[in-house]
This record gives structure tokens, sequence and C-alpha cells, in this order.
């Protein structure tokens, strides 16, 4: 993924595709901010962490230029997204989501909503990067307030 970023961006600096380099100018910037601000190397796994970073500050935007009625930023917004997406692993569907909250429900035992933590420790490992954590916290919150305690 990070040679592609890199050959996207020489690509975009040759297409001269403004609003795209802008984008993979961001990531790049914020992989190093990161690299020093954590003392991490740049790897694949600072990438993934980055541009989700990235999406979720966007989507969070999104929603204020929609309150806002502001669709040129939202086009702008999405179109950012778009491109950020690109340098995700592969997302996981919804099922395979679902498939993998069963398992470790299994696993952990749940016995009240105060086990949201330990259920998030050992899934984040597992998903961080390939699912929206924000829609795994919410699909876990339904499955305990559906157990019976």
């Amino acid at each position: 993924m990070i040679e592609k970023l890199e050959k996207d961006m020489i690509n975009s600096l040759k297409s001269k595709e403004k609003e795209r380099l802008t984008v993979i100018r961001e990531v790049k910037a914020a992989m190093k901010q990161a690299q020093i601000d954590q003392k991490k190397e740049i790897n694949e796994e600072l990438l993934t962490e980055v541009v989700s970073k990235a999406i979720k500050t966007r989507k969070e935007s999104i929603k204020e230029f929609e309150k806002g009625s502001r669709q040129d930023l939202v086009d702008k917004t999405t179109f950012e997204i778009e491109v950020l997406n690109e340098y995700l692993p592969e997302q996981l569907s919804e099922e395979e989501i679902r498939k993998i909250i069963e398992e470790t429900f299994e696993k952990v035992q749940p016995t009240s909503q105060k086990d949201m933590g330990k259920i998030m420790g050992t899934l984040t490992p597992l998903l961080k990067g390939k699912a929206d954590m924000g829609e795994v916290s919410s699909i876990i919150k339904e499955k305990l307030s559906n157990l019976s305690f």
C-alpha cells in the first residue's frame, strides 16, 4: 500500500489531479507526523491507522456540512474518502463482521454491558482497518442489550 501511495502521488502529479494529489500529500504528511510522535516506523499498520483516522474525521465533517446545507463540501469530502479508501485493506462485509463478533462473544462470554471493554479489546486487533469500528461498536451494543442477564 505504501508503494501504491508513492506511485499514485507521482501519477497524480503527472496527470494534474490536484484534489487527489492533495489527499495523498495529507496522508504522507500525517504518516510522517505519526512516525515522529509515536516513534514508529512507517509501515502498512501506520498507514492503515492514519487513513482510518482521516476517514473518520471526514465522515464527521460530512455530517456538519449536511447540517449547514453545504453540498459542495459534502461532495468534496466524499471524494476525499473515496481516495482514502484505496489505501485501506479490503473491508469486511457486515456478515463477516457479525461472524467475528459472534465468535468473540463465545470466547469472552459477556455477562453484562460492563464487558463491552473486554469484547472491544479482543476485537480491535482483528478488525482494525478492516471495518468501521463505530459500526462494530453499535453491533456489539445491540448484541449486549439482547442478552438476558
